[in-house]
């Protein structure tokens, strides 16, 4: 029997977007489909936005959309991050 072990990675990082400090908290996800990450942040309301990034052509890219504009415009600076702890 052979067992795998990967291992999990789960962080938060502050980015300033829409003109505040938002939290932004990653999490790895293996699945068949590949390595991604699972993201949520809070919007101006409280209320939870999710939604995934995967890596494809060497950056990663939401998955899922529609997002909020400010969301949107934080696709680079989220792959930086990502890259970063990946290479910690």
């Amino acid at each position: 029997m052979e067992f795998r072990f990967v291992k999990a990675i789960q962080f938060t990082r502050l980015v300033k977007a829409h003109g505040r400090l938002r939290e932004f908290n990653f999490r790895r996800v293996n699945n068949a489909e590949g390595e991604s990450f699972s993201v949520n942040v809070c919007d101006d309301r409280g209320e939870r936005i999710l939604f995934r990034m995967k890596k494809d052509n060497n950056s990663w890219h939401f998955v899922n959309q529609p997002l909020p504009v400010w969301v949107l415009e934080q696709e680079e600076r989220l792959h930086e991050l990502i890259e970063e702890e990946l290479h910690a």
